[in-house]
């Protein structure tokens, strides 16, 4: 049975090592200071808690997954020196997603914009709704992103796309958004939770010693030359295949069974 947990601004539920993170905070799911800590005392729990295989952060209502940043709040920073605090800090946040040594997946329920896609980006899967949009406009308020989107963007959409749309602000929808790479699957509107858990349910089935070094080695080797990303992959590949479920594994394919994986 789901186990659910509620705070002021999220709600939990982990069910088959699936645990799902809405984000409720009517109208448009804005990013407030409060919600921001929320979400990292909640990214902590994930963390050490065993059960969870797959975290999957969505957005409550039809309308938003996330509409960006609370603009209030922004709009009353006391200075430079405060919005630039307030960056780092929703830097640090989702620099926790995408380290949560856990697969994270988003599954875009509306609009995504701003602080919201940087958060979706900073998620390692990304299922959108057809109807979602996608975008950076806070050229439109005369700032730039904060949360990571100059930095993100580009790694996932290209240099030029995404220059292009940080400068103008311009949105685009959700089959752009995949045709782009910043979306892995788009799915009807009322079907985007459902294939999240669907593709979330796939992974936590696999062998999660494997699942959780090869997402490792993927994030880790990111940030490194190419010969320093086929060392940690080599390193990663050699503690694997010493586990019980790589002995596992070879040994179902080679006797034509499913694996019987113990995560060991």
């Amino acid at each position: 049975m789901p186990n659910p947990t509620t705070q002021s601004f999220l709600k939990r539920a982990v069910e088959e090592g699936v645990a799902v993170v809405t984000i409720d905070r009517p109208p448009v799911n804005a990013l407030s200071r409060q919600l921001m800590q929320e979400l990292d005392v909640c990214l902590e729990e994930l963390r050490a808690e065993e059960a969870v295989k797959v975290v999957i952060l969505t957005g409550g209502g039809s309308f938003a997954f996330i509409a960006g940043a609370d603009i209030k709040e922004i709009g009353g920073l006391a200075s430079g020196q405060e919005a630039a605090q307030v960056a780092a800090e929703g830097q640090r946040i989702l620099m926790k997603i995408q380290r949560l040594g856990k697969p994270v997946i988003a599954a875009i329920n509306g609009v995504c914009l701003g602080g919201g896609n940087e958060l979706a980006m900073a998620c390692h899967l990304r299922v959108s709704g057809d109807r979602a949009r996608f975008g950076q406009p806070e050229i439109n308020l005369g700032i730039i992103p904060g949360f990571g989107g100059t930095q993100r963007l580009p790694r996932l959409v290209g240099r030029a796309k995404a220059i292009e749309l940080t400068l103008t602000g311009d949105l685009i929808n959700a089959q752009e958004a995949h045709r782009l790479g910043l979306v892995n699957l788009v799915v009807p509107q009322d079907q985007v939770l459902k294939a999240a858990k669907d593709l979330a349910r796939k992974i936590a089935a696999k062998g999660q010693v494997a699942v959780r070094q090869a997402l490792h080695a993927i994030e880790e080797g990111l940030g490194h030359s190419l010969d320093e990303g086929l060392a940690l992959e080599v390193k990663a590949f050699g503690m694997v295949a010493d586990t019980a479920d790589a002995k596992e594994g070879v040994a179902a394919f080679l006797e034509k069974r499913q694996p019987k994986f113990t995560n060991t």
